[in-house]
């Protein structure tokens, strides 16, 4: 029977070491791994900010369509006011004539 026991409690002590030993290589390792990790995050961030796209061009101006569909609706006003007898003629004309020049 002593040989039993001594024969459970050195297997118990060699279970015993070779858990806590694969316990710190395991956290070893871990923490290796979590380093690189942090570095490779690191590095694709600098890329990604070093080749951001740049940003959009602004919008064109408006185009000459809009800029004559506008002076028309200026037109109609201004005729408008000359038929309610507000401009004169050579007040219209004047008012044509600057909008068109």
């Amino acid at each position: 029977m002593p040989g039993l026991l001594r024969g459970v409690a050195r297997t118990a002590v060699i279970a015993g070491t070779a858990t806590a030993v694969s316990n710190r290589v395991s956290r070893r390792q871990g923490g290796r791994w979590a380093q690189q990790d942090a570095q490779q995050q690191a590095q694709q961030e600098a890329q990604q900010q070093q080749a951001a796209p740049p940003p959009p061009p602004p919008p064109p101006a408006a185009a000459p369509a809009d800029d004559m569909t506008t002076k028309i609706e200026q037109l109609k006003q201004l005729s408008t006011l000359k038929e309610q007898g507000v401009l004169t003629e050579t007040e219209f004309a004047e008012q044509k004539r600057r909008l068109l020049g």
